[in-house]
């Protein structure tokens, strides 16, 4: 995997990686940025919320769940020193649909933190991570 940022001016940039897609990337004025992107630690968590979804919901899918609404959040507390790295991370899965079951959402999570999810795997080294769900069913 191959990925780069271009400077514009002060501190925006855009982000670019293998695909083609680019993103863009500030700061917050206080430190000398635009307020006119992503920053830097947005996209960790993001791409951590981005990498477990897409596991959970396939597995979800391979066990035949009927899912109708699907959400993944990431809250990241940091240190207060820099560099400034997460050190507690809560993951939280909203499920909704007809007839979901819990130990099919449990199994799922699990396969993702434990097995395939990258993410997850290259930041509990650094941050405690907890994950939680809660399961709706679809009126």
């Amino acid at each position: 995997m191959n990925a780069r940022v271009i400077w514009k001016n002060k501190l925006t940039f855009t982000g670019t990686a293998d695909t083609g897609f680019s993103l863009p990337l500030g700061a917050d004025p206080k430190v000398g940025g635009d307020n006119d992107g992503f920053r830097p630690m947005e996209l960790f968590a993001i791409g951590l919320a981005g990498c477990t979804a897409m596991d959970v919901i396939s597995i979800l899918q391979k066990k035949r769940q009927d899912i109708t609404h699907f959400e993944v959040f990431v809250e990241a507390d940091r240190a207060s020193d820099y560099p400034r790295v997460f050190t507690d991370i809560n993951i939280t899965y909203e499920i909704t649909g007809r007839g979901v079951q819990e130990s099919a959402v449990k199994r799922a999570i699990d396969l993702s933190e434990e097995k395939y999810c990258p993410a997850h795997a290259m930041l509990r080294k650094a941050a405690s991570i907890n994950c939680t769900y809660t399961i709706s069913e679809a009126s």
